[in-house]
């Protein structure tokens, strides 16, 4: 039985315990939230650990393989949630998902060749200097450039430039990172082209089928073992496929803000993972740099919503503009700001 008054709506639940129905619902808001940072936190877990399986893969099928299969697996989720209609997308939007097509297969590829070379965590922290760069360049403000100032320090310290450095390896996390940076580029494009995922599945499919010879050459060459597949496809599922719809489901419980800065406790879970799984292990410095780094990006992306945020209440918006992304499912708009700008998922790739 609900009663009401002047002041609140209070529920009875029969039993004498009777609750205003504002305190329910923030409890209820309070519940969800803290399901979607568990939800949040257990997907970074799973695209790092399937990372590091990738990675087991390498003796035998060599970074080139196991990204093919990871690719494989990723067009085949990708393309069954976006469900991309290929013959209503018109030359112009073409030449966008192309693109993104070519990103998704640099990226992986420079990744998974940079985590063979130099280490699961030093990769990762490398190639989310991607996002922080889109964040600090696009800004003028004062914490933006004290950022700048702060991370280079950051990376200097957690490359180590001497002789024993591996410079080929800390190059293909930078080339992972520009490739970050244009995906986060390119996608916004698409995400005013295309409605949903369709995009991205589109690309995805693309970039798999990209992979078909180079990686049946590859596996050919490699002489592939069943361990060693499965560590593929592992990595293709744990990095893809469980990131991608478990993002979707949290982004119905927390703000897309709060999201994409969590996303900067990735290189710390890749740190922990690599430790763990392939007993990388890093000293104090690097994991000073890395935790620089990680607050840097918190702080930078942090900044970039709430200038975003206050820019977009104080424009009129016509009736229509609101209908900017028609017919999305909240499930679908995995990625999708108050601003109509996409948030960078894992999930993606």
């Amino acid at each position: 039985m609900t009663t009401t008054s002047s002041e609140c709506r209070v529920v009875d639940f029969g039993s004498g315990n009777r609750l205003p129905e504002a305190e329910i619902h923030d409890s209820a808001k309070r519940s969800g939230r803290l399901l979607g940072v568990l939800m949040m936190l257990g997907s970074g877990l799973s695209t790092q650990v399937g990372a590091s399986v990738g990675a087991l893969g390498f003796p035998v099928l060599g970074p080139v393989g196991v990204v093919a299969v990871r690719q494989w697996v990723a067009a085949v989720v990708l393309v069954a949630v976006g469900r991309p209609n290929l013959r209503a997308i018109n030359a112009r939007q073409w030449r966008l998902v192309l693109g993104l097509a070519v990103v998704f297969a640099v990226m992986n590829l420079s990744l998974y060749t940079a985590i063979d070379r130099v280490g699961l965590g030093l990769a990762v922290t490398l190639e989310f200097l991607g996002p922080l760069a889109v964040a600090l360049l696009g800004s003028r403000r004062l914490i933006d450039l004290v950022c700048a100032l702060a991370v280079a320090p950051a990376v200097v310290l957690l490359t180590r430039p001497e002789a024993t450095t591996d410079y080929a390896g800390i190059g293909l996390g930078l080339l992972a990172a520009l490739c970050w940076a244009c995906y986060i580029l390119l996608n916004r494009r698409i995400g005013r082209e295309l409605s949903g995922v369709q995009g991205v599945g589109a690309a995805a499919a693309v970039s798999g089928l990209a992979y078909v010879p180079i990686g049946v050459l590859m596996l050919l060459h490699h002489r592939p073992t069943p361990v060693a597949i499965l560590y593929a496809v592992a990595a293709g599922v744990l990095s893809s496929a469980v990131p991608f719809l478990v993002d979707m489901l949290v982004l119905r419980r927390v703000p897309a803000q709060f999201f994409g800065v969590f996303m900067s406790i990735n290189p710390v879970l890749a740190a922990v993972v690599g430790l763990v799984v392939l007993d990388q292990r890093l000293g104090p410095w690097e994991w000073f740099a890395i935790g620089v780094i990680v607050c840097v990006n918190a702080v930078a992306l942090s900044a970039g919503r709430r200038r975003t945020s206050r820019a977009g209440s104080s424009r009129r918006v016509r009736p229509s503009s609101r209908r900017a992304l028609p017919g999305l499912d909240p499930a679908v708009r995995k990625g999708v700001g108050d601003d109509g700008e996409r948030w960078t998922s894992r999930a993606e790739e």
